[in-house]
């Protein structure tokens, strides 16, 4: 069993028999890791001095508007820098929905979530490096940007209110996300479309618990920052996956994406959808090239060839029929001449005539 790099790409991968791990894989994986790292330090820094430090004072609206922005911005950026490395996932959710719908294989996506997990653990502590040179800065009571519901959340929303919008959100943005990179897509608007539904959806749920859809980037400021934040977090590794998986549910209803001859269905491949073709259709594809279609309907009566004169069978032989005449020289009457189509005679006495001549050249008429 051979495990290739395809990671990045929108084609579906194909099964092979060799084991062999591209070396590209470790170049793919260290953009991932930076990637998720500058994703964590710009956004979640944003996010620390909008409210951690309240840089716009009792403006929520403007904190959860410029921190939904960043976010959206840098994965925008993101995209455009590391999106022909490796497809700028930076997001454990994105590589499970592109798994699922075979566009890598599972070395890649192991690669993928260790490098992501690391990376977001740097980048929080960067930020925190960064912050911990400000005299105003305190880890305990400013944290570093981190999700949670209940104390931690704006709303005071519950762990069950947390979930449910880290599922929403996680799903319609992998939707996005696999829409927007599939083969037909326009390659000019997908990095723009995939910031501005990132963003949107960072505004819409960091009022409820900081908007996460992405476990890395709950995971390494959590662990950095420790306290409640840590002791919440399953809500956002859980939930962001659960989402990616019915992200691909409904992009498989609403898309298809061919698979390759040979290759297997693992997972959630095998609920693809196929389109639906008539069974006429479906013999044409496989009815060889020149070969005329098949009709249902009943066979035509095949029509008796009707017998042909006796003048025009002797004109066909090369003789003549006046009475009294002879045949030319040397031009008997042709095998199989006065015979119709099936190869039997079509006048006994025609039949007669030829018996008589004795193969002489000369054609008898009997009264």
């Amino acid at each position: 069993m051979a495990v290739r790099s395809t990671a990045g790409s929108s084609q579906p991968r194909a099964a092979d028999p060799a084991i062999t791990i591209d070396a590209v894989l470790a170049r793919k994986a260290a953009a991932e890791l930076i990637g998720t790292a500058l994703l964590v330090f710009f956004g979640c820094g944003v996010d620390t001095i909008s409210f951690g430090f309240r840089a716009f004072g009792s403006s929520i609206a403007a904190g959860i508007l410029v921190t939904g922005l960043a976010f959206g911005l840098i994965l925008l950026a993101l995209i455009a820098t590391i999106g022909p490395i490796s497809g700028s996932h930076v997001n454990p959710a994105v590589t499970l929905g592109a798994y699922l719908m075979r566009r890598m294989t599972i070395v890649d996506a192991v690669a993928y979530w260790i490098a992501q997990i690391l990376g977001a653990i740097v980048g929080a502590l960067l930020l925190l490096w960064v912050l911990s040179t400000s005299p105003f800065y305190i880890k305990s009571r400013i944290g570093l940007g981190a999700n949670g519901y209940g104390s931690l959340s704006l709303l005071r929303a519950s762990a069950g209110g947390a979930f449910l919008i880290e599922v929403i959100l996680t799903a319609a943005f992998v939707l996005v996300f696999l829409s927007a990179t599939m083969k037909q897509a326009s390659v000019a608007m997908s990095g723009v479309v995939i910031g501005l539904a990132f963003g949107v959806a960072n505004i819409v749920g960091i009022p409820v618990d900081g908007a996460s859809l992405n476990p890395a980037r709950s995971l390494g400021p959590a662990i950095i920052s420790a306290g409640t934040a840590l002791s919440q977090i399953w809500v956002f590794i859980i939930a962001p996956l659960v989402g990616a998986v019915l992200g691909v549910g409904a992009h498989m209803l609403f898309h298809q994406e061919p698979l390759e001859a040979g290759s297997t269905t693992p997972g959630l491949g095998r609920f693809r959808a196929q389109s639906a073709v008539s069974q006429s259709a479906a013999d044409e594809g496989t009815r060889p090239a020149g070969t005329p279609p098949a009709t249902t309907a009943a066979p035509a009566p095949t029509a008796t060839p009707e017998p042909t004169t006796a003048p025009a069978r002797a004109e066909e032989s090369g003789s003549t029929t006046q009475p009294g005449s002879t045949t030319q020289p040397g031009r008997g009457p042709q095998p199989g001449a006065g015979r119709g189509s099936g190869g039997e005679p079509d006048d006994p006495d025609t039949d007669v005539g030829d018996a008589n001549s004795g193969g002489s050249g000369t054609l008898l008429l009997l009264n």
